[in-house]
């Protein structure tokens, strides 16, 4: 009978605990059983399942004498591969170890920087603890969770198991950088609720001080600040920045003593990327001061999250309506700010309500609700960055592209010119991941790009929505042209489909090949695909749609490169199952051929019988002046009486090739030779 994994699982932490009381002893065997008893607690059973007890007692023991001294508010961190003689126990793996003051966001920070690093983490423990330390930190005692006594305190225990890496340069970088993601969480964490106090703080400026702004403008921007700091932001860094004027120029100079989370240290490396930015390439307008400036950083989040930091921007005024200054939040939007609709949004509602009262639908009406539809899916981090009049331009041409087939594209710049937000939708039946690959990398030359992110949207839709983000350099302006980009899109995505479509439609017409299309368009293989171009697919579809009448039809031909002693012939049979090929090669060897390969294709056509197409390699003897152009027709009516039985099969059949004549004639001479014989 099968043991069921939990009660492997129990048997095998029973095994580690036999092997601590064989090995500890003294005080140190309560602490290493204490220990041991919660270390796996939570780890999924199936991760333990393969594991040798004597391998999991020697990654806990290598962890607990790594905990058992620590000064509070500094993390211990070690990054090795363990070898049996000198570490006791060993793994397949590079273990990474950390020991630190339990805070939220640490497995998906230390996470975060072994995916960027291309490794894969094969184990994951890590329990929570409660230490009672001593002065020097020693551990003196293991509480229980919920005990909250004096002087003991929660810390997160870490065993990480990922890709080994040998060379101990890379073992020291990646604990460096595991060393410099527990910082970054550290004054996240720690710094978090102040930030939320300068957000506050900031509204309630803005209502005793109002800026230059309209009175609904400065409404709208304290309810979305309100509505931000209702945790649907998760915040990292916050500083204070002043203008300085030089030389004609603005310059942001991070306010000392200011700067939290992230943007501690003057500003830290985050506000760097927003120290000296480039003037905006476009505003909202010239003549009105723009109070909330609403974008992404250029550097990726190194905490929680690897997506870009969104940047919240809240600028102040002098007497004289000039910005003097901006108050900086960075962060990432909470998975809740995606999952609302925007007009449950400030800001985002009054984007919504302009659209859609500019496109002038009635309420209730099949347009109005699809442009709602439009909104409330449009890509929300770009929400928060367009204008209306941008949101109103691009969601009107997807409401005109409606559910058409076709290729459009969308661009929305950076107002400060380093990443572009690109919309294209393509009919999903050619969306593949290939098809994405064509499409990123034309987007990446067109605007020179240095970095992308992107996201597929599918949905019943005929349409699939991919969204691009394309980092560039913002010292350089790239020049495009979008219906030129369409048009290579368009080219360089085109499939096999696509062009049996259009060739259909050359051949028979709009509303025959249209009709065809429908029979046919998913009717082919990967397998005839590769064999045959579209062009060739609609003669064969012309045979196929005459197979009805007699069960089999049949093409010979010579390929434009073969020898001029081979031959092709083409076979295709009605029903459920394929041509048996011991019937098949006789004939084709009566008639004076050698079958040297065969390509078999099933064809699935969408409302009819399915087609089952025998291509036949063969080899002739009949000299370098034949001719299978003059012998076509005769050779395939010979070959349909000879499979129906009509005409006996057998080696007066070679006077087709040899002598070009019909299979009426054959049959006469079959006669004349066996009344001679008689």
């Amino acid at each position: 009978m099968a043991i069921e994994p939990k009660t492997q699982s129990a048997d095998l932490i029973d095994e580690v605990t036999a092997l601590a009381r064989e090995r500890v002893s003294g005080e140190d065997l309560d602490l290493a059983l204490a220990f041991l008893g919660r270390y796996y607690t939570g780890t999924s059973p199936d991760d333990l399942a393969e594991r040798r007890a004597g391998d999991l007692y020697g990654a806990a023991m290598a962890h607990l004498n790594l905990a058992r001294r620590r000064a509070p508010g500094r993390p211990k961190t070690r990054v090795y591969n363990p070898r049996i003689e000198q570490h006791g126990w060993q793994s397949t793996h590079t273990i990474v170890e950390i020991v630190t003051d339990d805070m939220p966001f640490l497995i998906d920070s230390v996470r975060m920087v072994l995916n960027r690093r291309g490794y894969t983490s094969h184990l994951v423990v890590h329990p929570v603890m409660r230490f009672h330390r001593e002065e020097d930190g020693r551990i003196d005692a293991l509480l229980p969770v919920e005990d909250a006594g004096e002087g003991s305190i929660v810390e997160t225990v870490i065993h990480i198991e990922a890709d080994r890496q040998t060379e101990q340069e890379v073992l020291d970088a990646i604990e460096a950088e595991v060393r410099s993601a527990l910082d970054d969480v550290r004054c996240a964490v720690e710094d978090w609720s102040d930030m939320r106090e300068q957000l506050r703080r900031s509204i309630s400026d803005l209502r005793a001080s109002p800026p230059p702004v309209g009175e609904e403008e400065l409404d709208e921007t304290c309810a979305f600040l309100e509505w931000i700091e209702n945790n649907h932001f998760t915040f990292l860094g916050f500083g204070e920045f002043r203008v300085e004027r030089n030389a004609g120029r603005d310059r942001y100079v991070a306010v000392p003593g200011t700067g939290l989370g992230l943007l501690r240290d003057e500003g830290g490396r985050a506000g760097e990327a927003f120290a000296n930015l480039p003037p905006p390439r476009r505003r909202r307008d010239p003549q009105e001061p723009e109070l909330l400036v609403l974008t992404r950083a250029d550097i990726r989040s190194t905490v929680h999250r690897p997506s870009h930091l969104d940047y919240i921007g809240i600028r102040q005024f002098d007497a004289d309506g000039k910005v003097r200054g901006v108050r900086r939040f960075l962060g990432l939007y909470t998975s809740a700010a995606y999952n609302r609709v925007p007009r449950d949004i400030p800001l985002l509602r009054r984007k919504a309500a302009e659209v859609l009262d500019r496109a002038g639908y009635p309420r209730n009406s099949h347009a109005a609700k699809a442009l709602q539809n439009i909104v409330d899916t449009f890509p929300r981090e770009l929400l928060f960055q367009v204008s209306a009049n941008e949101l109103f331009e691009t969601s009107m041409g997807i409401l005109h592209l409606q559910e058409r087939q076709r290729l459009r594209l969308f661009v929305h710049p950076d107002r400060f010119g380093r990443f572009y937000s690109c919309i294209v939708f393509v009919p999903r039946e050619r969306f593949t991941t290939q098809s994405r690959l064509v499409i990123q990398g034309l987007l990446e030359e067109a605007f020179g790009g240095i970095d992308t992110e992107f996201t597929v949207r599918l949905s019943e839709s005929v349409l699939a929505r991919l969204y691009f983000v394309i980092h560039v350099d913002a010292k350089r302006a790239p020049g495009y042209d979008i219906a030129d980009l369409e048009r290579r899109m368009r080219m360089l995505s085109r499939t096999w489909t696509d062009d049996l479509h259009d060739a259909l439609l050359d051949s028979f017409g709009e509303e025959h090949g249209t009709r065809l299309f429908q029979r046919y368009g998913g009717a082919f293989r990967a397998d005839y695909r590769e064999n045959y171009s579209a062009r060739i697919a609609v003669l064969d579809v012309e045979k196929m749609e005459r197979i009805e009448e007699s069960g089999i039809e049949m093409s010979l031909y010579r390929p434009l490169e073969a020898e001029e002693e081979r031959l092709r012939f083409k076979l295709f049979k009605l029903g459920r199952h394929p041509v048996v090929l011991s019937d098949a090669l006789p004939m084709l060897e009566n008639m004076g051929l050698k079958v040297e390969d065969e390509h078999p294709s099933k064809i699935k056509r969408a409302g009819a019988s399915r087609v089952w197409l025998h291509d036949f390699g063969m080899r002739h003897g009949e000299g370098p002046d034949f001719d299978p152009d003059r012998i076509d027709e005769t050779f395939r009516d010979a070959f349909a009486r000879i499979w129906s039985g009509e005409v006996e099969n057998d080696g007066f059949n070679r006077l087709v090739l040899r002598a070009g004549i019909g299979w009426r004639e054959i049959v006469i001479l079959r006669a004349y030779c066996k009344y001679l014989r008689q």
